[in-house]
């Protein structure tokens, strides 16, 4: 039958059934959609959310405008990737190898993905070419962080946790990194938490938080609350992406 013939009751059954079918579509929504360049929002971070607090999110390190880390007594270098230490980088507080491996195009790789050489490509680089919500994902700012270069370099893609005792590798710096898990700094675990929290509503489906991380971001959201420079940064990234994290709000 056609929609023209169908009655004003029938019309909106049928508007009704087409508005719970796009949920899902609109759902995606919640994440960004306004920038899928992750050179850009690295630049966007530093001059116009970074540009007044600039510490490095695991150490507290100060750092200058040209990314170079200001020496002081918060963090000691280890000796593996020691020349990254001497700069930040921006780090996936939630890896892009964790939301990565949910992409077809990064587990398998892609037509689309072929090099000069005629060569098959997959991973990461296959996903950021041809699919355009793994590059809203990799973009998103909410989930990026200034970090020592080396710490990001030795933090990788491990998960967090909580690491009996205390095997510091960075002086001072309480962030500790042993098999394959890495545990923050009690200031920032609230923070972490918030940023997974946000990932997993606005990117359904990707698997950004397991049911056994799930119940430690809840005692670290607890234990961390939401502080100043924690509302300031998410409102500065609402204004240039476009969406919130309500988990912040």
């Amino acid at each position: 039958m056609k929609f023209s013939k169908l009655s004003l009751g029938q019309k909106y059954m049928a508007f009704i059934a087409i508005l719970f079918y796009l949920i899902p579509v609109i759902s995606f929504a919640g994440g960004n959609t306004t920038n899928d360049s992750f050179s850009k929002a690295k630049k966007m971070l530093l001059k116009q959310v970074y540009f007044d607090h600039r510490e490095t999110f695991y150490c507290g390190c100060p750092f200058t405008p040209d990314k170079s880390i200001i020496k002081s007594d918060k963090f000691s270098p280890d000796t593996k990737h020691f020349k990254r230490s001497q700069r930040i980088e921006w780090e996936h507080v939630v890896p892009a190898q964790s939301f990565g491996q949910s992409f077809k195009e990064w587990r398998e790789g892609d037509p689309g993905c072929v090099d000069r050489k005629g060569k098959s490509f997959k991973g990461r680089k296959c996903a950021e070419k041809v699919n355009m919500e793994y590059r809203y994902m990799q973009s998103d700012m909410y989930n990026l962080v200034p970090a020592t270069g080396q710490v990001n370099a030795l933090r990788s893609n491990y998960s967090y946790a909580m690491i009996p005792g205390e095997p510091r590798r960075f002086g001072n710096c309480d962030m500790e990194i042993e098999d394959r898990k890495a545990e923050p700094r009690p200031e920032i675990r609230g923070d972490i938490a918030r940023i997974y929290f946000y990932m997993d509503d606005a990117y359904p489906g990707h698997g950004v938080i397991s049911k056994k991380n799930r119940k430690l971001f809840e005692a670290w959201d607890k234990s961390d609350p939401v502080d100043d420079w924690e509302r300031e940064r998410a409102r500065r990234m609402e204004k240039l992406q476009g969406n919130k994290n309500k988990f912040i709000q």
